[in-house]
């Protein structure tokens, strides 16, 4: 399990937001967020405050290799969904609108460990056949594991421009494509999950 991972899972088991641990630290809640997907590492200082708040050694916070013990759930999180996804470099994302089943390839996905994004842009079909129906498949397969991952639900759209910010940082091909135009034709999702399956 990776210190994002462990961090991710530790916050969850106290009931703690990222906003909320973020004011704790005095960090920005992106800051959290990118820790907990491994994109960034807390400072010393922070790793400090972070093992008396989660009351846990800084040892088991920075070791792969380290379990803490049973109470370690191994509950799958977000971020590993998030990992497998963009592991794999895609996803298809199965919408109906209808009656008439609609499979499209994607690749732009974010968790915040809370909850998944994808994004798009309001002139393509997509956006109006979510506006129809809102809800959703998203299938994910792994050659290395021969894994299948699915996810069902209904997919919002996300106001918060902290979100869409994360996302163009994350895959700068979509900060590219809207540096020079109108951003408000980006649309970020965010998925509301009724179902995980990985087979």
């Amino acid at each position: 399990m990776t210190t994002g991972e462990k961090l991710a899972l530790l916050r969850k088991k106290k009931g703690i937001t990222q906003e909320k641990l973020s004011e704790l630290l005095l960090v920005s809640r992106q800051s959290v967020s990118r820790w907990e997907l491994d994109v960034a590492f807390p400072e010393t200082d922070k790793l400090i405050k972070l093992s008396k708040l989660f009351e846990c050694s800084i040892d088991f916070l920075l070791n792969e290799d380290i379990e803490q013990s049973e109470t370690m759930e191994t509950d799958v999180s977000l971020n590993y969904y998030y990992k497998f996804i963009r592991e794999c470099g895609y996803f298809f994302l199965a919408t109906s609108v209808g009656g008439q089943p609609r499979l499209r390839p994607m690749g732009m996905i974010y968790s915040n460990g809370e909850s998944l994004f994808m994004a798009s842009d309001k002139s393509k079909s997509l956006y109006a056949d979510l506006i129809k129906n809102p809800k959703v498949e998203i299938a994910s397969y792994n050659s290395n594991t021969h894994k299948w991952l699915r996810i069902s639900g209904t997919v919002e759209i996300e106001k918060s421009t902290g979100i869409k910010e994360i996302m163009m940082e994350i895959y700068p091909n979509l900060k590219n494509a809207y540096l020079y135009c109108d951003e408000s034709q980006l649309v970020i999702y965010k998925l509301c999950i009724n179902e995980i399956g990985l087979k």
